[in-house]
């Protein structure tokens, strides 16, 4: 059975399978074991850390622009590559070839962003900033930085992290999801092809041991982090007391407003993609709905119950499915107990998506869209992230209640308005307690060029992804302060701070 490799410098280590430590890797839409990855040690990571900081110094004396000069190349051999990555990105995760490709294209978009580095990177400067003193500042790459990614974007958030990361000037250590690991291997493959040099970005997998590792190892200097809540807050806390730069992103339950003047034919179009697009795996679906008033409530359930139905659920090659398979069996039963608990929890079950079976594929990983109405905050269920193709109806009474819900829930990543009331989305955007708002938009993953990043419990750290915030974070601040002086001095200031006197 075909064995997954690390890629570090050098070339792909050589697994004794009979000694090494495996995982399996599974075709969620047959539900077969279809390879297996090697899991890494610290020896391991060492040997990457080494391969890093020999290559390192040499690419960040590289000047930016012929920086900018590889990551426009990688650009094009992913684009040219597009067709075969995606296969392959559907193959391990189970979302279908479109959810693929918009996997894809929207970590490329944050390379583009990277491509523009040579301004990004521009520091400031004042001349004069006292008698014959000017002050610059430089922005210097941290040196060896290392990702940390889940398993349901395994393209765009690895290019989200190293795209921005090598542009700055460092090395790059990425630790993707043991779960569908390939398509980052063939990423770091395509950047050495697109003329990285050898140890500017490597692949090793891992369990928590090569978590541990990354956080402990004294040469790697900011660390970057996708995942559920309560392991980003270990991350984070591990990191930092070892003295690295954290970003650790978490969980979320985002909510999608509808407002009594909405179009709501629209809104049913929006949380079908939004709620079960990709079967629910992304931190920014919208699996809780509120709608304010009853009337409004009774409306929208009517219309998204047929809209549910015509839903279609298929395998990941699939041109006319909707959604795919979950990623494993043990993510789908997680799934279904959270339905399980949300009915013992007293809440209406409108659409039972368990039990669901495909013909042909009866061991896959499928759950089919599942419907609540009349859920409450108090519910577990919806204090919680369920991460499925799971919708909420959580219905307010007021515009109060709901601006209130999304800024009391511990998560606070994403959130949408659907309105034709600009006085209302205003003030909703102004007053929600969440990171990244939405107005009549379900999804809103800020573009490239902004960043990405939530409140609370959803993001552990000070700094955001991609954008300017991506630049900062892989980068440090040098700040210089000169003067030349003419020859005709004395030296009795000698000893003063330069001040603007």
């Amino acid at each position: 059975m075909r064995v997954i490799d690390h890629l570090v410098a050098g070339g792909e280590t050589a697994i004794d399978t009979s000694n090494a430590r495996l995982g399996d890797v599974f075709d969620p839409n047959s539900g077969q074991v279809q390879a297996r990855v090697a899991l890494g040690d610290a020896a391991l990571l060492d040997r990457a850390v080494s391969a890093a900081q020999a290559a390192q110094p040499g690419w960040a004396a590289t000047n930016p622009q012929r920086r900018a000069r590889v990551l426009f190349r990688f650009k094009e051999l992913v684009e040219q590559n597009m067709d075969a990555l995606a296969h392959l990105l559907s193959s391990e995760h189970g979302k279908v070839i479109a959810d693929a490709k918009g996997d894809i294209q929207r970590g490329l978009e944050v390379i583009e962003f990277a491509c523009g580095i040579p301004h990004a990177l521009k520091g400031e400067y004042t001349q004069g900033a006292g008698p014959g003193i000017d002050v610059y500042s430089m922005r210097m790459p941290v040196g060896i930085g290392a990702g940390i990614t889940p398993f349901n974007f395994p393209a765009m958030i690895p290019m989200w992290m190293f795209g921005v990361a090598i542009a700055c000037g460092n090395a790059f250590i990425l630790k993707p999801s043991e779960r569908d690991p390939s398509v980052p291997v063939r990423l770091a493959e395509l950047m050495r092809e697109a003329g990285a040099p050898e140890g500017i970005l490597q692949v090793v997998h891992g369990d928590k041991a090569m978590v541990d590792a990354i956080l402990d190892h004294p040469a790697i200097g900011a660390v970057s982090f996708v995942g559920s809540s309560d392991i980003a807050h270990y991350v984070y806390s591990r990191g930092v007391a070892a003295g690295k730069r954290v970003q650790a992103m978490g969980g979320a339950k985002n909510h999608g407003i509808v407002m009594p003047d909405a179009d709501l034919d629209q809104v049913v179009a929006d949380l079908s993609g939004a709620a079960f697009g990709s079967a629910g795996e992304r931190c920014m679906a919208l699996p809780v709905v509120v709608p304010v008033g009853d009337k409004t409530a009774d409306a929208l359930r009517e219309k998204l119950i047929p809209a549910i139905d015509a839903l279609r659920v298929g395998v990941s090659t699939d041109a006319q499915a909707h959604y795919g398979p979950v990623v494993n069996a043990a993510h789908k039963r997680r799934v279904e107990d959270w339905i399980q608990t949300g009915v013992d929890e007293g809440a209406e079950l409108v659409v039972d998506g368990r039990g669901f079976k495909l013909q042909g594929y009866e061991e896959g990983f499928f759950i089919g869209p599942s419907l609540f109405d009349r859920v409450t905050p108090a519910m577990q269920s919806y204090r919680e992230e369920i991460f499925g193709p799971v919708l909420q109806i959580v219905r307010a009474p007021d515009f109060e209640t709901a601006v209130r819900l999304p800024s009391e829930h511990q998560y606070g990543n994403g959130v949408a308005i659907f309105t034709r009331n600009g006085h209302a989305a205003r003030e909703f955007a102004a007053r929600v307690e969440v990171g990244m708002v939405g107005i009549n938009v379900p999804i809103p993953v800020p573009v490239a060029y902004h960043s990405f990043g939530g409140w609370k419990r959803s993001a552990f750290g000070d700094v955001n992804q991609h954008g300017m915030e991506g630049v900062r974070f892989w980068t440090k601040v040098k700040t210089v302060t000169q003067r030349w002086p003419d020859g005709s001095a004395t030296g009795e200031n000698a000893f003063v701070i330069p001040t603007m006197a």
